[in-house]
C-alpha cells in the first residue's frame, strides 16, 4: 500500500473538505462533505464525548446517508457549527426529503479548546458562522496543522492540530483519515521528538524523526497538561473514509477498527477525560463488493491512516501569540 496523490482524505473519490478558523478565538471548524449524500457511521470510545445526531448513525435507524460530517472546537458551543453547515446545505436544496421539505443530515463532534489562550469572551456563539464558512471552503485540497477544528488543539506537551493521510490499497479502493488531534495523552515519546506513530510513517510525512532509541519507562509515558485534566477537557475526533461501497453496518465496523490508529499514535488514549470518536464515511464511488477480507483490509488501512494523520496534524502545527504549549517544530 502507498499513500494517495495528495496524502489527504480527499484522495478518496467523492469527498471534499473545508476549514474555517478564527486566530483570535484560537478555534475553528472542519467539514467533510460530498456532492451526493453518503453512507456514514460512528464509534465512540472516549469517556467524555460531545456530539450531534450520532444516534441517527446506528445501522438500525431510518436514515443511512448524511450530507456532511463536522468536526469543531469550542466544546459544547462548537456543536453550533453543525447548524451553520445545515443552514447552508438547506439553502442549496440539500437534505433528506420529507414530503416537500428537505432536512440536511449533519452529524458533528466537538473537542475542548477553551483553555488554550484564545479570546472566548464572545457575545454571540461564533461557531455557526465558522461551520458555514468551512462548508463554503470545501474542496479537494486543504491545509493541515493549526487550521479548522485543529486551530486550537493541544496535546500533553505540544500543540495539536488537524491532520490527514491516505492509502491506496492497490485494488481500486482508497482509504483516508481526517483528524483533529487534541488528546490528554502525548503523541511523542517522552524526552524526544519521535512520534508514537513512527512505525507507520510513509517517507518523511511527519518529519522522519524515526523510532526512539529506547523504550520509555512506564511512568514516563504520561506527561499531561494537568490543568486541563477534567471530564470533557480534551478529545481526538476523526473521520475515516473509503470509496468502496459499504453498508452502514460495514462502515461502523470500519470506524471501530480505526480506533486502533488513535491507540497507536496517542499514549494514553481513550481516557475518561477524552471524547475520542471516529466517524466512518463511504462514498460508494468504487462499486466494489468488499466481503469479509476486504472489510478487514479497509479497517486496517483506516487505522494506519488515522495514526499517521494524528502525527501529521501535530507535525504541521504552527506557533501563534499566546500559545500555552510549543509546536513540534520548536521542540
Amino acid at each position: 500500500m502507498k499513500s494517495g496523490t495528495r496524502n489527504l482524505i480527499t484522495d478518496v473519490e467523492g469527498f471534499l473538505v473545508g476549514n474555517a478558523a478564527d486566530a483570535g478565538l484560537k478555534s475553528g471548524a472542519t467539514v467533510l462533505t460530498a456532492e451526493e449524500p453518503f453512507v456514514a457511521a460512528v464509534h465512540v470510545m472516549g469517556g467524555a464525548p460531545g456530539t450531534r445526531e450520532t444516534d441517527l448513525l446506528a445501522p438500525d435507524r431510518l436514515v443511512e446517508k448524511v450530507d456532511a460530517l463536522v468536526l469543531s472546537g469550542g466544546s459544547a458551543f462548537g456543536l453550533d457549527a453543525g447548524s451553520g453547515v445545515a443552514d447552508a446545505l438547506a439553502a442549496a436544496g440539500r437534505g433528506f426529503a420529507v414530503g416537500a421539505v428537505r432536512v440536511p443530515i449533519v452529524p458533528a463532534a466537538i473537542l475542548f479548546d477553551l483553555l488554550n489562550g484564545g479570546d472566548k469572551e464572545w457575545q454571540e456563539n461564533p461557531y455557526r458562522e465558522l461551520g458555514r464558512r468551512a462548508l463554503g471552503n470545501a474542496g479537494p485540497d486543504f491545509a493541515l496543522g493549526t487550521v479548522g477544528a485543529g486551530a486550537g488543539a493541544t496535546t500533553a506537551n505540544l500543540k495539536g492540530g488537524l491532520g490527514s493521510a491516505s492509502l491506496d490499497l492497490g485494488n481500486g479502493i482508497s482509504v483516508g483519515a481526517l483528524v483533529a488531534a487534541n488528546p490528554v495523552g502525548s503523541v511523542t515519546v517522552p524526552g524526544g521528538r519521535q512520534f508514537w506513530a513512527a512505525p507507520f510513517e510513509i517517507g518523511s510525512e511527519f518529519g522522519g524523526a524515526g523510532l526512539p532509541d529506547r523504550t520509555p519507562a512506564v511512568e514516563a509515558t504520561f506527561h499531561g497538561k494537568h490543568r486541563a485534566l477534567a471530564p470533557g477537557a480534551n478529545t481526538t475526533i476523526a473521520v475515516v473514509a473509503t470509496d468502496a461501497r459499504l453498508t452502514q453496518a460495514e462502515a461502523q465496523r470500519m470506524a471501530s477498527a480505526a480506533h486502533d490508529g488513535i491507540a497507536r499514535a496517542v499514549v494514553p488514549s481513550h481516557t475518561p477525560f477524552d471524547g475520542d470518536l471516529v466517524f466512518a464515511a463511504a462514498s460508494g464511488a468504487r462499486p466494489v463488493s468488499v466481503g469479509g477480507a476486504g472489510l478487514l483490509a479497509i479497517g486496517h488501512a483506516a487505522a494506519l491512516c488515522l495514526a499517521r494523520a494524528i502525527a501529521r496534524g501535530v507535525f504541521h502545527a504552527t506557533p501563534a501569540p499566546g500559545d500555552p504549549l510549543p509546536c513540534w517544530s520548536e521542540f
